[in-house]
């Protein structure tokens, strides 16, 4: 694997400068010098200082070696990319994504070791009594090869961290879908799954459905909760969040900020087995919101809206049950209708009680027992029976969420 060689270093400047030679005096001392680079390096890496048969231990005594033969090899022939010793560490770089560490510790470990054998290569050079340009490439040669070890390390640490996150949402993927599925959740393959996709199994969740975005550009992408799955692909767009209610994940402003001013439906706090059942409400009230019966915009909870929900389960009865409920209405002008409507739905929710439908309706309450006699003659008996007056309600609050009907009048008969 061949690394570029930085633009600070001249081309050509080490062959001109640097006797062939020397290569071989110096790789004469390179045990020692590796033996004094590694002490160094675990005296000031903290990582690094650990027993010798560690694989920390391990890795560092390898690094050193294959780094300072790459020096040497440089000198030697300056054009020599080195591309099995960046190939080493590549590999050291790949290793420690996938013991999820950091980099910094290698990157620590390479310029402590860099500059140290500097100092002893060339104190060695002084010894030998060569000429300042000598002594000024060997610096640029060891420049160039701590650049090119640590782009190595970089470039394999970066694969690694690219494949090993492609890999867990995928894991993550599928347990989003188990979870979510129709069927009954099992038990044991959700804990597996979890344990692969490095997910805590939290007790309660909520899952939030999203308005889909024709472009799915990336800086219109919600910002998931800490610990939420997510999938964009689906349709609608969904996230499962874990334990909503202990966090204040869903604490107005800052979640709808996180959502990037995309409409959400949450779906009510259920047991982690029934996420589904979230996800079912949450989606219908979406739907609603697509329609104008919930608002359009923002974050609508479904907690809050459980009475239209279920006023909305099954669209087709409801239609029914506004048709034969409200079918004396239909006898009366459009505008009659809207007035007569809201004053008896007042009517029915305030136990009968004229001033509190005057005052909820802002009218006078001369205007309210007008409206009543009219509703008495089209509705008869119904007003006094019970049951009836139920279906009444559910009818009446059904028209009055309906986008484009039963819009409120101003006051007047």
């Amino acid at each position: 694997m061949a690394v570029p060689t930085p633009p600070d270093v001249p081309a050509g400047r080490e062959s001109a400068s640097v006797p062939p030679e020397l290569a071989e005096l110096l790789r004469a001392q390179l045990e020692a010098v590796a033996d004094d680079v590694e002490e160094e390096v675990r005296r000031q890496v903290p990582e690094y200082a650990r027993p010798a048969d560690d694989t920390y231990g391990r890795n560092l005594r390898a690094g050193v070696v294959q780094a300072l033969t790459l020096f040497v090899d440089h000198v030697a022939d300056p054009r020599d990319h080195g591309e099995a010793i960046a190939a080493t560490y590549y590999e050291l770089g790949r290793g420690e994504a996938l013991e999820g560490r950091s980099l910094d510790a290698l990157q620590s470990a390479l310029r402590v070791g860099g500059l140290h054998a500097w100092r002893l290569m060339g104190r060695t050079a002084e010894d030998l009594g060569l000429d300042s340009t000598v002594v000024a490439a060997l610096g640029e040669l060891a420049f160039r090869t701590v650049h090119e070890v640590a782009e190595a390390a970089a470039a394999g640490y970066a694969e690694a961290q690219a494949r090993s996150t492609d890999e867990l949402e995928r894991r993550r993927r599928r347990l989003l879908d188990l979870l979510l599925d129709d069927g009954p959740v099992p038990l044991d393959a959700l804990h597996d799954l979890a344990h692969s996709a490095r997910w805590s199994v939290p007790r309660h969740v909520a899952v939030v459905a999203l308005a889909a975005c024709p472009d799915q550009r990336e800086e219109e992408r919600p910002l998931a909760a800490a610990g939420a799955l997510v999938d964009m692909e689906s349709r609608p767009p969904r996230m499962l969040v874990p334990d909503p209610d202990g966090t204040g994940r869903f604490g107005g402003r800052a979640f709808a900020l996180a959502l990037r001013g995309r409409p959400a439906a949450i779906g009510p706090t259920v047991p982690l087995t029934e996420a589904a059942q979230s996800l079912r409400w949450a989606t219908r009230a979406l739907g609603l919101m697509g329609r104008g019966v919930l608002p359009r915009q923002g974050v609508v909870h479904c907690a809050d809206h459980l009475s239209t929900l279920l006023l909305h389960g099954d669209e087709p009865l409801l239609g029914r049950l506004r048709a034969e409920a409200l079918a004396p209405l239909d006898t009366v002008s459009a505008g009659q209708r809207a007035r007569l409507a809201e004053t008896l739905l007042a009517w029915l929710l305030s136990g009968s009680n004229v001033p509190d439908v005057a005052a909820r309706l802002h009218i006078h309450p001369q205007t309210v027992r007008y409206r009543l006699r009219q509703l008495e003659k089209l509705f008869g008996d119904v007003l006094q029976d019970p049951e009836r007056r139920l279906d009444l309600m559910l009818a009446l609050r059904a028209e009055q969420l309906a986008p484009g009907e039963g819009s409120r009048p101003g006051p007047g008969v």
